[in-house]
């Protein structure tokens, strides 16, 4: 799958590029994950493919998709003390496929993006 993100006003694209900031928790070749700016929960990751495809269910290896948002979920429950972790997929709110994984009852300040996204890279990388 390895592309460019190739949207120039998608914001997810300008992430994946480096041309907004985010606070990212994982990357590979093919995929980011990076703490949702508007957090549902202390948490809260968006994880997206590389390459721009609108919907979730037009991303080619799927099963390596959500492999990653395996990986993302399992490190959330460590670094965040629950065993809830919810994921959405509506995809309305950026027309860039993307999953939302989040803690539905973890402790901590939603909005410490910093703390938060080393806890659950730290988790990751235990992985």
């Amino acid at each position: 799958m390895s592309e460019t993100a190739n949207e120039p006003n998608c914001i997810f694209c300008k992430i994946v590029r480096r041309e907004a900031p985010s606070f990212t928790v994982y990357e590979d070749d093919d995929f980011i994950a990076f703490l949702d700016i508007h957090p549902h929960a202390p948490g809260h990751v968006q994880v997206i493919p590389k390459t721009h495809y609108r919907w979730v269910w037009d991303v080619p290896g799927a099963g390596t998709y959500f492999e990653v948002v395996r990986a993302v979920a399992l490190a959330q429950r460590k670094a965040f003390g629950t065993e809830w972790i919810i994921s959405r997929i509506v995809g309305d709110e950026v027309p860039h496929a993307h999953i939302w994984v989040f803690p539905a009852d973890g402790a901590g300040n939603a909005n410490d993006f910093k703390r938060n996204a080393e806890k659950i890279s730290r988790a990751l990388a235990r992985h």
